[in-house]
């Protein structure tokens, strides 16, 4: 058998990973010397910290004024729960789904929050759901982009100004990579491990002025653990949004994220961050458009991510394999990258059709994807060689 040559261009950082996400290009834990450790995050410093990431996430996030910001417990899973647990219930709500976290809601709001009158539109993987069936009088619950699909809304125009229920987005693998039409929603969640890098076990949650409204004119009709509490005595629990955790956060987490922070201001904000990713999402489209062997998950271009990127093996000889052996091929492909070194954990979501998902957010450098590309190429067509031995 033919030996191949491997590619002699290796990705300075193999960390391609959609969660956590790799650090920013530079990083190092001398980067986090100034953090509050040993430190009540109670008193003026570590209080002092937590709010300068609240203000530095609205600067760069371009979060409208009268909107609240917090941090919150348990990632991004934690703020999307907090979201459905508290304000869920007051109407009939519309469950949007087409990947596994979105699904994740859906089973959570119908089987956990029981609530009867809870429709669900959804979608296979690669593709969104019709939106237009959505009701806007009810509330919404939906992902901005698809994590494990790599499919995405391509903006919010499908939503009315002149909604009556509350949009809630799980943002987390969309902020600060994509640009979010707030005007259109009315919770924001996201986690610091995707895009900027950042550690993982802490949520951001942003409430709309209508948010705020639900939650201080309706009371769910079950009770709520400490953990999801927003208000106190109707009125909303304002500390939570200034820097007053509802737990103890990890301050050295905290000033890893504000380092991120940092320096996503030092690129230009928002306009640099969405640059960097769709550069990188560039850089993995142009190798799919040139390679007939793999494809991407997402059927419309328009709905592509630019984070989470999913490809599927698309070549003759794979597909006729059964689905098993398939999926025994991506991951012999994805093993070999990581034994060379060169690509840890790009491997499909255990739920998502097999394949691989690449991480191209904006801690990502674009000459660690092309360099990446040339493995691809080396790793499949190694596999195939090997395979055709084999039989």
């Amino acid at each position: 058998m033919t030996t191949l040559l491997k590619p002699a261009q290796r990705p300075a950082n193999p960390n391609f990973s959609s969660g956590p996400c790799a650090k920013r290009p530079g990083w190092s834990l001398q980067a986090l010397s100034d953090a509050s450790l040993g430190r009540s995050h109670r008193a003026k410093v570590g209080k002092t910290k937590l709010k300068q990431a609240i203000d530095l996430t609205r600067e760069i996030l371009q979060v409208p004024a009268d909107y609240r910001i917090g941090i919150v417990p348990a990632s991004d899973t934690g703020a999307v729960e907090m979201a459905l647990w508290s304000l869920l219930g007051e109407r009939g709500v519309d469950m949007v789904a087409w990947e596994s976290f979105g699904s994740g809601w859906v089973t959570d709001v119908i089987k956990q929050l029981k609530l009867s009158d809870a429709r669900t539109i959804e979608a296979g993987y690669g593709e969104l759901p019709d939106l237009s069936k959505v009701d806007f009088d009810r509330d919404v619950v939906f992902t901005w982009n698809g994590t494990t699909s790599g499919v995405r809304v391509p903006n919010g125009d499908f939503i009315p100004a002149d909604r009556k229920g509350l949009t809630i987005c799980d943002a987390t693998s969309a902020a600060f990579a994509q640009w979010l039409d707030f005007d259109k929603l009315d919770v924001v969640t996201f986690s610091w491990q995707k895009v900027l890098g950042g550690e993982g076990a802490h949520g951001m949650l942003i409430l709309s002025p209508r948010a705020v409204e639900r939650l201080e004119t309706y009371k769910p009709a079950w009770p709520l653990p400490k953990i999801f509490r927003l208000t106190s005595g109707g009125k909303l629990i304002e500390g939570i949004f200034s820097g007053e955790t509802i737990n103890t956060p990890s301050m050295l987490c905290v000033e890893d994220y504000i380092d991120a922070l940092n320096w996503a201001k030092s690129l230009g904000g928002l306009d640099g961050l969405v640059g960097r990713a769709d550069s990188n999402f560039a850089a993995l489209n142009a190798f799919v458009e040139r390679t007939p062997w793999i494809g991407n998950l997402a059927k419309v271009a328009e709905t592509r991510s630019n984070t989470s990127v999913c490809l599927t093996i698309v070549d003759p000889d794979i597909t006729a394999l059964d689905k098993n052996a398939q999926a025994d091929f991506a991951k012999n492909l994805v093993a070999v990258l990581e034994k060379e070194g060169v690509a840890y954990d790009i491997g499909a979501y255990r739920d998502a059709p097999s394949g691989l998902r690449i991480w191209a957010g904006a801690t990502v450098e674009t000459a660690d994807l092309e360099a990446l590309t040339l493995w691809l190429d080396w790793a499949f067509q190694s596999q195939k060689a090997a395979l055709k031995q084999a039989a």
